[in-house]
């Protein structure tokens, strides 16, 4: 067997998410379905990522990991005789474009190195949350990734109250909680921008995130950001520890997954053994990833 990385990106407006669920339409059964066509596996690829995301959140920046038989590689050989690895990888990058929906694209195959797992050898995720609040709406031609907020937002209360919610907590204010799943993670930074063009951008960067995570902080912080809640609450909200009835899950189309971290390739492999340790609010282990 040989473990490929495959980086990719999507639109995620017409899949119910990453995951693969019977009779619905995911980036994981599409890419799946492909590759295992492709390589004539005689059934779908089992494709490991990064980051499960959510029903209609974006990734520019996904990475997932294949494990498939060697010898597979040499459907990609074609009529001009044997290909070196690199060719043959090319090769399958070129015939994904040709069999993918336009929505997803997987920009690069490579062999992975020894150790790498996409989900567990990750040590960051960063995502991107893009909101307008122009008084007459949001750009249309962006309409799939900027979501419109119908009140005036205040960079400075925004990022004041962003700032109460970094570093090592317990994030069920936040997360839906999940059987077995800790919600403690390393927030590791969460700051806003506005564009040229008006629009804010909340960068979001953690060693995992649960489900919801990203969202529902957005959703606290323009309550912050626009004068409903002053910048103190959304870290109130944090020391409280529960879920919040006031705490409104952003929309998801406003969500990007745009880059994945790894370690050098020496510490790939320590990497992934420790973040499948259970982790406490003082040492990281099991990430029991559930993203966005």
């Amino acid at each position: 067997m040989v473990r490929l990385r495959l980086d990719l990106a999507y639109d995620g407006t017409d899949f119910s998410g990453w995951a693969r669920q019977p009779g619905l339409r995911t980036v994981q059964g599409e890419i799946e379905q492909a590759i295992g066509r492709i390589l004539r596996l005689g059934g779908p690829a089992v494709l490991t990522v990064a980051g499960r995301t959510d029903a209609g959140v974006h990734a520019r920046g996904q990475v997932a990991h294949v494990d498939v038989p060697e010898p597979s590689l040499g459907e990609l050989d074609g009529n001009r005789g044997p290909l070196s690895v690199d060719e043959r990888l090319s090769a399958l990058v070129r015939r994904l474009g040709g069999v993918l929906p336009p929505d997803v694209r997987v920009h690069r195959v490579s062999v992975a190195p020894e150790g790498f797992d996409a989900r567990f050898s990750a040590t960051f995720r960063r995502y991107a949350y893009r909101v307008s609040d122009l008084a007459g709406g949001a750009d249309p031609l962006r309409r799939r990734e900027v979501v419109w907020h119908n009140r005036p937002l205040d960079l400075a209360a925004l990022n004041a109250a962003a700032a109460r919610l970094l570093g090592e907590h317990d994030f069920a204010a936040f997360c839906k909680k999940r059987e077995g799943a800790t919600t403690i993670r390393e927030l590791q930074r969460l700051e806003w921008a506005r564009e040229r063009d008006g629009t804010l951008v909340a960068t979001v960067v953690a060693d995992a995130f649960c489900h919801s995570m990203v969202r529902a902080l957005v959703g606290s912080l323009l309550a912050a950001g626009d004068g409903r809640r002053p910048v103190e609450w959304p870290g109130e909200v944090l020391t409280r520890a529960v879920r919040d009835s006031g705490v409104h899950v952003a929309p998801a189309h406003g969500l990007c997954l745009e880059e994945v971290g790894y370690p050098p390739d020496a510490e790939l492999a320590a990497r992934a053994d420790a973040t499948r340790r259970v982790r406490t609010l003082s040492a990281l282990g099991d990430a029991a990833l559930e993203d966005e």
